[in-house]
């Protein structure tokens, strides 16, 4: 992954939101919440670290591109299962986001999984950073904050990731960001073997992915999702 240098973010939108119970974000413009009511900390777990098996695959330099930063949570998980290893060296993490949170929206959400405490309070005050830079840097991470529609800045991402979290909104609600030339650059930025993940299973994101070069398969879900989607880049 190329290091080169980034411009600060000023022109962006902040999603506007709605909480749940006061707990749960949802995005009023999509009309859907940022992950799954029954236990969100699990769905990312099972959706993104189990089904590309980062617990396995994690070492020095691995690339992770993601569809959707949202609460950051993908992010956090990530670390989560890095550090859990004792993993030697730096990860890179790319991320493209057209709406991005505020950042202490962002810490309310992530207050909800006691779980990733430690990890967390690391970042209260670095999510302002992240809006501001587009990027920060860790002992063990290096994170990248594109922020804009997916669709056109991918067109210029010089990135070639092993693994996809395609983490948008529900294709029902947020099509633009399941469309088949998108998905045509996600594969094009995917090394070769390079896996990828979703929550989603409907039929279009399938169609596209396996229209863009993926292997696709249907798996088994998270809570009341009876299935999700894995795909691979042989």
């Amino acid at each position: 992954m190329t290091k080169e240098k980034c411009k600060p973010l000023t022109n962006y939108t902040y999603a506007d939101l709605v909480w749940r119970n006061n707990r749960i974000p949802i995005a009023q413009k999509f009309d859907d919440p940022y992950y799954s009511l029954d236990n969100g900390l699990e769905e990312v777990r099972h959706v993104f670290l189990t089904s590309n098996k980062l617990p396995h695959r994690l070492k020095d330099e691995f690339k992770i591109a993601e569809l959707g930063f949202g609460t950051g949570l993908n992010f956090l998980s990530t670390l989560w299962q890095w550090r859990l290893k004792k993993q030697k060296g730096v990860f890179f993490y790319t991320s493209f986001e057209a709406f991005p949170m505020r950042p202490e929206e962002m810490i309310k959400a992530q207050s909800e999984f006691p779980e990733l405490s430690s990890i967390k309070n690391e970042f209260l005050s670095l999510w302002s950073e992240l809006l501001e830079k587009g990027k920060l840097n860790g002992k063990d991470y290096s994170l990248k904050l594109i922020l804009g529609d997916a669709r056109h800045t991918i067109k210029n991402a010089k990135i070639t990731a092993d693994c996809w979290f395609l983490d948008g909104f529900s294709p029902a609600k947020n099509p633009e960001l399941w469309e088949e030339e998108l998905l045509k650059d996600v594969y094009r930025c995917t090394a070769d073997k390079g896996t990828l993940s979703t929550y989603s299973a409907a039929g279009i994101v399938r169609r596209n992915l396996s229209s863009a070069g993926f292997e696709v398969e249907r798996v088994q879900g998270f809570g009341r999702k009876r299935h999700m989607t894995k795909a691979i880049k042989k």
